[in-house]
């Protein structure tokens, strides 16, 4: 069985839409899963401003938090974030640069890993911010499954990205039949690859 970790970061919901998507997915696709959003970093007053992301934080309030040892236990690592000024965001790589101890004892090499995102607008840096995600996968010699052009939905004009699934929130939209079938697409995609590549490994 293949061990699928979703990790991610959601102010307003949308990502955690996504993400809840993906481990739907990889449910589907016979993978063990565990969804995790990574810890909260901004102070209650900016949370309050904001009655969506008040909202969802309270909402999610008991979800389990990620931790180093669901990056150790998956064979694939789905990280969710919207985007930030065209980056991810600090509460997602925070956890991420929590997680030099494992780099450094060679437990992140080989792990299949693939990104998704989430904008206001449809320029709003979603690219940059899977492109910046995945500096971090260069240095853990991670293997980077993005969904490509692998499938019909991928050519859809709202979810036409080959490095990562993205949504549009803007006016608050939420996720569209395409947009969730492309992260299903990419999911499978991600623990099919990662299925193989444990195949190949133990038969070598």
């Amino acid at each position: 069985m293949t061990n699928v970790a979703v990790i991610y970061y959601s102010s307003t919901g949308h990502v955690h839409t996504l993400a809840t998507a993906a481990a739907e997915a990889a449910k589907k696709a016979d993978a063990e899963v565990r969804l995790r959003k990574v810890a909260e970093l901004a102070p209650q007053a900016a949370i309050d401003s904001n009655p969506a992301w008040a909202a969802h934080h309270a909402q999610t309030k008991d979800d389990e938090v990620a931790a180093l040892d669901d990056l150790d236990w998956a064979d694939v690592i789905l990280f969710g974030t919207p985007t930030r000024f065209g980056l991810p965001t600090a509460q997602l790589k925070q956890f991420i640069d929590t997680a030099g101890g494992l780099w450094a004892q060679g437990k992140l090499a080989n792990k299949v890993v693939s990104s998704f995102t989430s904008t206001s607008q449809t320029h709003g840096g979603q690219e940059s911010t899977l492109l910046a995600l995945n500096n971090t996968f260069y240095h853990w010699g991670a293997i980077i499954v993005p969904p490509g052009y692998t499938d019909a939905v991928q050519f859809h004009v709202k979810t036409g990205n080959p490095y990562g699934t993205g949504h549009v929130s803007y006016d608050n939209a939420t996720a569209d039949e395409a947009t969730l079938a492309s992260i299903e697409h990419q999911t499978r995609r991600a623990v099919e690859i990662a299925g193989a590549l444990k195949r190949g490994f133990a038969a070598a």
